[in-house]
């Protein structure tokens, strides 16, 4: 039997955090059986639903590496299919309409909950077989299927273990709307049919659905599939993660800088574990995966543990790879990388000190854009009158250079010291903030050897103004 999962979310919104770790568990429950996965829009709530919400959940798929063997469906494309076998469960007298109007069931729940008693639809109530024997056939209704009243359902959820669920706890759900629409929980059994699914792979907010659904399973005479139902994501304050936590939508830890891969595998391991493995690449947590492994408990997402997660990705991912992420954000700030050294190499320089790519893009713009101005608070530190004589001996040690290497620059500041008989920093701080207009950077050696020399004589140029300036002021 070939293993078929599928994630099916509603676009009613976009593709967020918990749904993005449902998504990759459930390709990942399909790759590392061999098997197969289904993308599906479940879009009955055409009020709700939004073309827009489509748009961003497939982006946020295809960012994150989750590609599909099938798909996208979508529901709305498939109500004759649902209506048929609707048809099929009244003709077969598995499901019946129910004409009790809406302001009636509100009546009877109140009565029941002020009984004391749960409140749920009653078949038997005697105000709805009144409304039902005295409707007309035409009259307005729902379709309801008729859940079996004894027993129960037992299924064995791949991560919580068995789950019973007694028959008289369940109401007969409608599964056709007035509008003759049909239902989630109707739609949902009868794609998973249609499509094959053999593992159902969703929050453990569906767990109520799973023994109505199962029901209808049986009822069509459908196999039912396995399911594994995931616990919830906790914020980093313990309560459950919402947009008050930040960053809640996939694309917007793409706008704050994260890789895919460092949420990708961030979110692999909130909820499972491989021994004490924190770094995973995409092979490894095919090999590696199994629903088994999934957690029982609640995971609260920690911000920090993503950025460090980040920063290893930055550092020790292809820079190629980063490079084409980072792009998207040198264009957000409005940095033209093709105007001075290749990415990568930049990458491979400055990676090292970032958390995320938005700080990358920041402090890779010296490299490719001129600046006015220097940061006032290492100018005001580091270009003192007295800085003037180890700019000037730099600048002419460096427009000597024949070969333009890290180490001759290296060369240039250690004759430099040594001539004027200074210590490094006297010399090394002052190029610093000349070549990058701020007081933090890479070696700095290897940061002019990347900018060229033609800017960074221009840059010292610069600086040894501002240092004469303010010398004569003083």
């Amino acid at each position: 039997m070939t293993i078929k999962t599928r994630f099916a979310p509603s676009p009613t919104g976009f593709l967020h955090v918990g749904g993005a770790r449902t998504a990759l568990y459930s390709w990942l429950a399909a790759r590392s059986q061999g098997g197969q996965f289904v993308l599906r829009i479940e879009d009955t709530d055409i009020e709700r639903s939004t073309q827009e919400a489509i748009d961003a959940i497939l982006e946020g798929m295809k960012w994150l590496g989750l590609d599909w063997d099938e798909g996208p469906y979508y529901q709305t494309k498939r109500f004759d299919r649902y209506n048929e076998l609707v048809d099929q469960l009244l003709a077969e007298d598995k499901a019946y309409k129910c004409y009790a109007p809406k302001e009636l069931l509100e009546e009877i729940r109140e009565e029941q909950k002020a009984n004391g008693l749960k409140a749920r639809y009653d078949a038997n109530h005697p105000k709805v077989m009144a409304a039902n024997s005295q409707a007309n056939a035409d009259d307005p209704h729902v379709i309801r299927f008729r859940n079996p009243k004894d027993g129960k359902v037992v299924f064995d959820d791949k991560i919580r273990g068995r789950i019973e669920i007694a028959n008289s706890e369940l109401d007969d759900l409608i599964i056709r709307r007035t509008d003759g629409s049909p239902t989630y929980n109707f739609c949902v059994v009868v794609d998973d049919w249609d499509m094959g699914i053999t593992q159902v792979v969703r929050g453990e907010d569906h767990i109520n659905n799973t023994p109505r659904q199962i029901n209808i399973y049986e009822a069509l005479g459908a196999p039912v599939p396995e399911f594994a139902h995931c616990s919830m994501i906790l914020g980093d304050d313990g309560a459950k993660l919402s947009k008050r936590h930040g960053a809640v939508s996939v694309m917007q830890y793409r706008d704050q800088g994260f890789l895919p891969q460092a949420l990708r595998n961030y979110l692999v391991r909130l909820g499972w574990s491989h021994g004490d493995q924190e770094i995973f690449s995409m092979e490894e947590m095919i090999d590696f995966f199994s629903l088994e492994a999934i957690s029982k408990s609640a995971s609260a997402f920690n911000t920090e543990k993503l950025r460090w997660l980040n920063n290893h990705y930055i550092k020790n991912g292809d820079p190629a790879e980063v490079a084409s992420h980072l792009q998207w954000h040198l264009d957000q700030q409005g940095i033209d990388a093709s105007t001075g050294p290749a990415l990568t190499d930049v990458i491979q320089l400055v990676g090292e000190r970032c958390d995320t790519l938005v700080e990358l893009a920041e402090q890779s713009r010296y490299f490719y854009q001129d600046f006015d101005e220097i940061e006032a608070t290492a100018a005001k530190k580091h270009l003192r009158p007295v800085a003037l004589e180890p700019l000037q001996v730099a600048k002419g040690k460096i427009e000597a250079l024949d070969e333009w290497t890290v180490d001759a620059l290296k060369a240039v500041i250690a004759d430099t010291c040594a001539d004027l008989d200074v210590g490094m920093g006297k010399v090394g701080m002052p190029l610093r903030v000349a070549v990058t207009g701020g007081g933090q950077s890479p070696s700095v050696d290897a940061v002019m050897h990347l900018i060229g020399k033609d800017r960074v004589v221009a840059r010292i140029d610069q600086a040894i103004k501002v240092v004469e300036a303010r010398a004569a002021q003083s």
